[in-house]
């Protein structure tokens, strides 16, 4: 049952920003109690439907005919699972790729403790100074954000920032080699390649 209370007139403080802020706030908060109360209607309904109607509603949620020797516990997370994704979203695309690559590592190693990489969070900043400018580099789902551009690589990156070819989690001090040296020590060494070439 959700609270319907009525308001007893005006906000004595008067309109303002705080105000129509908090009634967005109130809105969305109870959107969202709607959606999960929807949610956990739809997962009760589920669990009293017989073998037939679960069936059914796969075909509906999937648009598909659910496998034919799969056991009911199955069919119930699966439809649960949809219901959940249409209501609240599905997984987003660097979740997908790392799914895929857990996926592939298992199929070819038997085992996904070896590929346990560092991986950046979308989000995330990387900072890099390079002959006096710094360089900020922002983590995206589908790739990083550089100079008002998206860029599918830090090589690519690093190569655009020196004019060179870099390893670009080397360059931004991704995996320990970079942090070795000074940003001076490694001009240094960038120009003396420079006089040799």
């Amino acid at each position: 049952m959700t609270d319907r209370s009525v308001s007893a007139g005006p906000d004595p403080s008067g309109p303002g920003p705080s105000s129509s802020v908090d009634g967005v706030a109130l809105l969305a908060s109870r959107s969202a109690a709607s959606t999960a109360d929807t949610v956990a209607a739809r997962l009760q309904a589920l669990e009293q439907m017989d073998n037939a109607a679960l069936r059914a509603e796969w075909r509906r949620l999937y648009r598909a005919q659910p496998p034919k020797r799969v056991a009911r516990e199955l069919l119930l997370l699966g439809a649960a699972w949809k219901i959940q994704e249409r209501a609240y979203g599905s997984l987003g695309a660097a979740t997908k790729r790392r799914l895929a690559e857990l996926a592939k590592t298992m199929e070819r190693n038997g085992d996904v403790t070896r590929n346990r990489i560092a991986r950046l969070k979308p989000g995330a900043k990387l900072v890099r100074e390079w002959r006096g400018d710094t360089h900020t580099v922002f983590i995206a789902e589908d790739g990083f954000e550089w100079n008002g551009g998206q860029w599918r690589s830090l090589s690519a990156i690093a190569r655009e920032i020196t004019g060179v070819h870099w390893s670009g989690p080397r360059f931004f001090g991704l995996n320990g080699k970079a942090t070795r040296q000074t940003g001076a020590e490694t001009e240094e060494a960038i120009d003396a390649w420079d006089e040799i070439r």
